[in-house]
Protein backbone atom coordinates (compact mmCIF):
# COMPACT_ATOMS: atom_id res chain seq x y z
CA UNK A 1 0.00 0.00 0.00
CA UNK A 2 2.56 2.56 0.99
CA UNK A 3 4.82 1.53 -2.44
CA UNK A 4 1.06 1.92 -4.53
CA UNK A 5 0.71 5.67 -2.92
CA UNK A 6 4.42 6.37 -2.86
CA UNK A 7 4.05 5.95 -6.74
CA UNK A 8 1.09 8.13 -7.34
CA UNK A 9 2.97 10.69 -4.82
CA UNK A 10 5.47 10.77 -7.62
CA UNK A 11 3.77 10.70 -11.22
CA UNK A 12 1.65 13.85 -9.25
CA UNK A 13 4.22 15.57 -8.54
CA UNK A 14 6.00 15.07 -12.11
CA UNK A 15 1.96 16.15 -13.63
CA UNK A 16 2.67 19.36 -11.31
CA UNK A 17 6.15 19.95 -12.88
CA UNK A 18 5.35 19.27 -16.31
CA UNK A 19 1.94 21.52 -16.24
CA UNK A 20 3.41 24.33 -14.68
CA UNK A 21 6.73 24.25 -17.21
CA UNK A 22 3.82 23.72 -20.29
CA UNK A 23 1.95 27.14 -19.15
CA UNK A 24 2.40 30.45 -21.02
CA UNK A 25 3.90 33.24 -18.90
CA UNK A 26 1.95 36.14 -17.72
CA UNK A 27 2.24 40.05 -19.05
CA UNK A 28 5.55 41.18 -17.14
CA UNK A 29 4.66 44.75 -15.31
CA UNK A 30 1.72 46.29 -13.36
CA UNK A 31 -0.25 46.48 -16.62
CA UNK A 32 -0.07 42.57 -17.18
CA UNK A 33 -1.02 42.01 -13.27
CA UNK A 34 -3.95 43.97 -13.63
CA UNK A 35 -5.26 41.87 -16.68
CA UNK A 36 -4.48 38.55 -15.52
CA UNK A 37 -5.99 39.11 -12.69
CA UNK A 38 -9.38 40.43 -14.47
CA UNK A 39 -8.80 37.50 -16.90
CA UNK A 40 -9.08 34.84 -14.03
CA UNK A 41 -11.90 37.06 -12.24
CA UNK A 42 -14.09 37.12 -15.93
CA UNK A 43 -13.37 33.56 -16.53
CA UNK A 44 -11.54 34.43 -19.88
CA UNK A 45 -9.42 31.86 -19.57
CA UNK A 46 -9.42 29.35 -22.71
CA UNK A 47 -8.06 26.91 -24.60
CA UNK A 48 -4.73 25.35 -23.69
CA UNK A 49 -4.09 27.59 -20.96
CA UNK A 50 -6.71 27.16 -19.25
CA UNK A 51 -6.54 23.22 -19.21
CA UNK A 52 -3.49 23.18 -18.15
CA UNK A 53 -4.07 25.44 -15.29
CA UNK A 54 -7.13 23.27 -13.98
CA UNK A 55 -4.49 19.74 -14.33
CA UNK A 56 -2.14 21.74 -12.46
CA UNK A 57 -4.75 22.07 -9.33
CA UNK A 58 -5.76 18.90 -9.33
CA UNK A 59 -1.83 17.79 -9.72
CA UNK A 60 -1.44 19.82 -6.80
CA UNK A 61 -4.12 18.93 -4.62
CA UNK A 62 -3.12 15.12 -5.31
CA UNK A 63 0.10 15.76 -4.66
CA UNK A 64 -0.94 17.04 -1.00
CA UNK A 65 -3.50 14.41 -0.39
CA UNK A 66 -1.00 11.54 -1.30
CA UNK A 67 1.43 13.38 0.73
CA UNK A 68 -1.15 13.85 3.80
CA UNK A 69 -1.95 10.07 3.62
CA UNK A 70 1.36 8.71 3.20
CA UNK A 71 2.09 10.54 5.91
CA UNK A 72 -0.44 9.33 8.05
CA UNK A 73 0.09 5.65 7.58
CA UNK A 74 3.76 5.75 8.42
Amino acid sequence: MHTFLLILQILSSIGVIATVLLQSGKSAGLSGAISGGAETFMGKKKGLDGLLSKLSTIFAISFMVFTLIITLLQ
